[in-house]
This record gives C-alpha cells, sequence and structure tokens, in this order.
C-alpha cells in the first residue's frame, strides 16, 4: 500500500506539480469535444504504470492510454488483475490553476476494487482503501460518521451532464427536498475524500468512468459508506461507456434515504 503511494506523490512531484499554473503553449489539448488533457497527465501515467508494472507485472488501464486506444478497456473484464490509473483527475481544474485536482489508481481483481490510492498534491494528502481492511488518511483510520437522518439536512452533489432531459427536470427538482445540492468540485479525487470526511453527505453520478470512480467507491465503503447503482447494486468498474447512475453516500440510511427523494416520481 504504501509503495503505490510513493510512486503516485513521486510521479506528481516529478511532471505534474511542476506544471500547475506553469502549462505552456501547446501543453494542452482536447482529446474529444469538451474533455482536455495535458502533457502533465500523459507523461505521469507512462511514469505511474511503468513502476506499477515493476511492482504487480499486469495491464495498466490509464486514462490516456484508453483515450488513444479504447479496445485497452477490456483488460478489465478479461484479465483477472488490473492496475487503474488517473495520473491528473480533474484535468480542468488543473489546466485553470484550481487546486482541486488528484492523481489517483486502483487494484482490480476479478472485477472488484481491492485497493485504491488518491493523492490531493495541493494539500499533500494522501488517501488510501484495501478490501476489509479499512479507509486511511495520511495514514489515520478513516470511519465515516453518520449522516443525518433529516433529508433537509443532508448536503450533496447531482451531476446531470449526461442525464436526458426529462430526468434532469425530475433530479433538479427532487433536488430540492435536500439542504444544500451542488454540482461538485469537478474532480472524483476530491469529492469522494470529501463525503468520506465528513464534508458532505452524498454524490449523484450518471457517467462512471472506471479510474474515475473505483478509487473513492473503496474509500467511502471502506470508511462505513455506499457506493451502489440505483438499483442497489454495489459499484464495480466498469468499461467506458457506462451511464446507469451512481450513488454514494455517508451510510446505508443516507443512501436509502437520498435515493427515495431523487427518485421520486
Amino acid at each position: 500500500m504504501d509503495k503505490v503511494a510513493e510512486i503516485l506523490a513521486e510521479a506528481s512531484a516529478e511532471v505534474v506539480e511542476p506544471r500547475f499554473r506553469a502549462l505552456a503553449a501547446g501543453e494542452v489539448m482536447e482529446k474529444a469535444p469538451g474533455e482536455l488533457v495535458t502533457v502533465a497527465d500523459r507523461e505521469a501515467e507512462v511514469i505511474i504504470a511503468r513502476r506499477l508494472r515493476e511492482l504487480l507485472p499486469v495491464p495498466v488501464v490509464g486514462e490516456e492510454a484508453v483515450a488513444a486506444d479504447p479496445s485497452l478497456s477490456e483488460a478489465l473484464h478479461s484479465e483477472p488483475a488490473v492496475w487503474l490509473v488517473d495520473p491528473v483527475d480533474g484535468t480542468a481544474n488543473f489546466v485553470a490553476g484550481r487546486p482541486e485536482y488528484a492523481v489517483m489508481c486502483s487494484l482490480v481483481r476479478t472485477g472488484t476494487t481491492v485497493a485504491s490510492w488518491i493523492w490531493q498534491p495541493a494539500t499533500a494528502t494522501s488517501y488510501t482503501a484495501e478490501l476489509g481492511s479499512g479507509a486511511w488518511r495520511d495514514g489515520e483510520r478513516l470511519v465515516r460518521p453518520p449522516a443525518p437522518t433529516d433529508a433537509r439536512k443532508l448536503t450533496g452533489i447531482v451531476k446531470s451532464r449526461y442525464v436526458t432531459p426529462e430526468h434532469r427536470s425530475r433530479l433538479e427538482a427532487n433536488s430540492a427536498a435536500f439542504g444544500e445540492v451542488g454540482v461538485g468540485r469537478h474532480a472524483c479525487g476530491i469529492e469522494y475524500p470529501d463525503i468520506a470526511d465528513g464534508h458532505g453527505d452524498f454524490a449523484l453520478y450518471w457517467r462512471t468512468l472506471p479510474w474515475d470512480h473505483a478509487p473513492g467507491s473503496l474509500l467511502i465503503t471502506e470508511a462505513g459508506g455506499v457506493s451502489a447503482r440505483l438499483d442497489g447494486a454495489p459499484y464495480r468498474p466498469e468499461a467506458p461507456g457506462c451511464e446507469d447512475g451512481l450513488l454514494v453516500a455517508a451510510d446505508p440510511a443516507a443512501w436509502e434515504l437520498v435515493r427515495s427523494h431523487l427518485m421520486a416520481r
């Protein structure tokens, strides 16, 4: 666990942090409409992938490698073990000079996330989780306190960008049941730890790219929370293209309460 955390922090210090608020012309590209990538993303992924394979020689499914060759994501289902890597989570924030970005990694075995790591460079904070063993922030055990039982006191995030217009209207109307609902901080590597730390009670996502959600989902569940599809099925990393909705909450009671209000007709 410690070695992987070191790999992320060292790659970040080598090629990511030196470019924060210092990206040169030509170092920011658009890999898809509205989707930015930088030289920091690409260089960090190469470094992290190489060092992870030295640690455990299994396929690496990296965000930028999959952008170039989508077939690489098939390893999530065809291989007994894979590394998942998000070299710069929150690239848009990174490009804009906002400190809400992270470097993330997960180990997936037979379709289940068994370990995860989130490094937040701006605060030098490390979050780790291991299936069945717990979640930690900088080596301190994380146990998420229960959320309020009154929906009007719950705070959370609802991401509706990839939702159909009809469903979006219903989500927005139903969000009025909660105390405060925002659009989030545009980085899963910030949003999931926020919930684990008690700075928010839930988050609803729709498009769930595996490198974005595997690390935080394990962190949340190992801290005592829930990360599940809207039908109650526990989160499992899926290849890009999955848009089934994912509800993350501080505890099982909060998860049921939030789902009942958000999905009300």
